[in-house]
């Protein structure tokens, strides 16, 4: 989504879409601006639902106070035009209620950004301002004097977040990551003591140098491949899974060469031509692969069995990579039978994490970094993935109601003999 090419309103309308729909706002609340290159503000509208927002309910607010549009502004305009003079920098503004984020306002704590690598990268360094009224000058003067000290998140003691950003989309991508790292902050503190990451650098390196290869011509079976897991991406998407800039999907062609991801691309709206093939160490002509396509080469390498790699942090199960707490997946029949010997294991030694991977043990918790699934297809790894996150999440729900049974020693064997598994 190439959003400086969209006029604001519908940059606006359509990023305001995603976070209704991913339910990070109500109906009334949330607001968003967008700063043009003439001094305009274009801002959502005061009272108008937000789950029927058109490019038409957008307010233009001229430098002199002249507002334009249908509609009044939304009441917290004073905090976005003062965030706009004291930044220059920062061309749009995002504010909304997040609920776990409002969970960390009201207590007035703030997440911890480096328990899971990459967070601290997109999000930075986050500060907390003092309550005032919705809508006050008093609310504006604060806002903007933490985003004046060069914070690019603002959290507002029982209120909510502000985001800013040179554009709408780094706005929510950073809104998006924050809320992730505190769904998964909040699952972890239920499981046991949280750890951090060791560095301040992101747990694979930025780029990933390939020499180019030119292609000349696409089989029937990568235009096939190409489809199925841009339709299971965006699934990973809508599901909560994958992020808008994290997960990465690959699938092995006959030929031994795959498709992966590309780096930093909006998982949200990736089309099959986006998708990078990688083929005999290089890469496609004129594409930038995910900066995982070393460690999914490795992982084909190593296991010709894997036909797919999914690898995602999505926040349950991310709560088991942050802590030392067992993922133990014996809950029930088919969490056993789909991720059968899970294992977690460190990230520093790429070469180690790919031969991890077997026949017993299709999955594993990379520490403070990611869930990564293999399989025979992108269906299959996909499956792997979903059931992992759905069984850490009954897991951590259970910790609220009573003590864990787990499935006997005897019924593992039974399902072992009855389904044939290794």
């Amino acid at each position: 989504m190439t959003f400086h090419r969209m006029h604001p309103a519908d940059q606006i309308v359509t990023i305001m879409n995603r976070i209704y729909e991913n339910c990070l706002t109500t109906t009334t609340g949330g607001n968003i601006s967008v700063m043009d290159g003439h001094g305009d503000i274009w801002i959502t509208p005061s009272g108008v639902d937000k789950g029927s927002l058109t490019r038409r309910d957008i307010c233009q607010v001229k430098p002199n106070g002249t507002v334009v549009g249908l509609h009044k502004p939304s009441m917290e305009l004073p905090f976005h035009a003062s965030v706009f003079k004291k930044r220059p920098d920062i061309k749009a503004v995002l504010h909304a209620h997040p609920p776990m984020m409002v969970a960390f306002s009201v207590v007035r704590q703030l997440p911890e950004l480096r328990m899971v690598a990459n967070i601290h990268e997109i999000c930075g360094n986050i500060s907390i301002a003092a309550y005032a009224t919705p809508g006050s000058a008093k609310l504006g003067e604060i806002i903007s004097a933490e985003f004046e000290k060069g914070f690019d998140i603002i959290m507002l003691e029982n209120h909510g977040i502000v985001a800013g950003g040179c554009n709408v989309f780094e706005c929510f991508k950073k809104f998006e990551t924050l809320e992730t790292a505190a769904k998964i902050h909040i699952n972890a503190s239920k499981l046991g003591t949280t750890k951090t990451t060791t560095s301040h650098e992101p747990a694979l390196p930025a780029t990933y140098e390939l020499k180019d290869f030119t292609k000349t011509n696409h089989s029937t079976e990568e235009c096939d491949a190409r489809c199925e897991i841009i339709s299971l991406i965006k699934r990973s998407y809508r599901q909560g899974l994958f992020g808008s800039t994290h997960g990465v999907f690959s699938v092995k062609l006959t030929d031994g060469s795959f498709l992966i991801t590309p780096h930093c691309t909006d998982r949200a709206y990736l089309t099959e031509d986006d998708l990078v093939h990688i083929k005999g160490g290089m890469k496609e002509h004129g594409k930038i692969p995910s900066r995982s396509a070393r460690l999914h080469m490795l992982i084909y390498e190593k296991n010709p069995g894997a036909g797919a790699i999914v690898a995602a942090a999505p926040p349950g199960a991310m709560a088991f990579a942050v802590t030392d707490t067992v993922f133990d997946p014996r809950t029930i029949p088919e969490s056993y039978m789909v991720l059968r010997d899970i294992k977690k294991v460190g990230f520093s030694d790429l070469g180690k994490v790919a031969e991890m991977f077997s026949a017993r043990t299709p999955v594993l918790i990379c520490e403070n970094t990611q869930i990564i699934a293999t399989g025979q297809s992108p269906i299959n790894a996909f499956d792997r993935l979903e059931v992992c996150e759905a069984t850490a999440k009954a897991i951590i729900a259970a910790k609220d109601i009573g003590a864990m049974v787990h499935m006997s020693e005897s019924a593992i064997r039974n399902i072992d003999l009855a389904f044939n598994l290794e």
